[in-house]
Parts: structure tokens; C-alpha cells; sequence
């Protein structure tokens, strides 16, 4: 259950870094230009101060909800990997059409005929 919540955070936390990081000034203006009255109420300086420190509590958020996520993450109950056991359960591949196994190598005997 918390291994699924520190998931779900860290993808809402992605969203969020994606929307900050769009709202940010670049060189080419940015999405922030269609802000310009929130920049004259507060001051251009005092908004990109307010985005960069959310881009930077945002990131920091990641990092640590990425760290718990690893320390609940589920562990597996054997040695043997999901991998390996699908392998050994079931055959994959065909002996007709492995090289050097299978049918494909076999010489097909001659129905003998009965001598006249």
C-alpha cells in the first residue's frame, strides 16, 4: 500500500516539475510572458525567485520520495526470478527449429518395402 502511494506521489510530483519547468523564463520568454500581471504585481524578480525555489522543492521532493520508495519496495519471496521461472514452466521455443536439436537434425527413415 505505501509502496503504491510513494508511486503515485512521485508521479504527481513529475507533472508538477513539468508544469514549473514550463512556466519558467528561458531565453525565448517562456510560457511566463502570458503572466505579466502577476510580474507587475509582485515584480519580475520576486516570480522567478517563487518558480525556481518550487522547481528546486520539487525536485528535492523526488529525490526523497524516490529513496522511500526503494526502502518499501516489495521484495521477492525466492531466489529464482519471474524470468527464469516463466522459462522453466513453460518450453519457449521450438525443437523443430532449434539448431543442432529437435527433428530438424534427425534423417526421416524409409518406409521399407516388402521384398517381391
Amino acid at each position: 500500500m505505501t509502496y503504491t502511494l510513494f508511486v503515485v506521489l512521485i508521479v504527481l510530483a513529475a507533472i508538477l516539475m513539468i508544469l514549473v519547468v514550463l512556466i519558467q523564463e528561458s531565453k525565448g520568454g517562456g510560457l511566463a510572458s502570458n503572466f505579466s500581471s502577476s510580474n507587475a504585481i509582485m515584480g519580475v524578480r520576486k516570480t522567478t525567485n517563487v518558480v525556481e525555489k518550487t522547481t528546486w522543492g520539487v525536485a528535492i521532493a523526488m529525490v526523497i520520495l524516490s529513496i522511500a520508495c526503494a526502502y518499501v519496495a516489495p521484495q521477492a519471496s525466492t531466489e529464482q526470478s519471474v524470468m527464469e521461472r516463466s522459462a522453466t514452466e513453460t518450453q519457449t521455443t521450438n525443437p523443430t527449429n532449434t539448431q543442432g536439436f529437435g527433428a530438424s537434425q534427425q534423417v526421416p527413415q524409409m518406409p521399407q518395402t516388402p521384398a517381391k
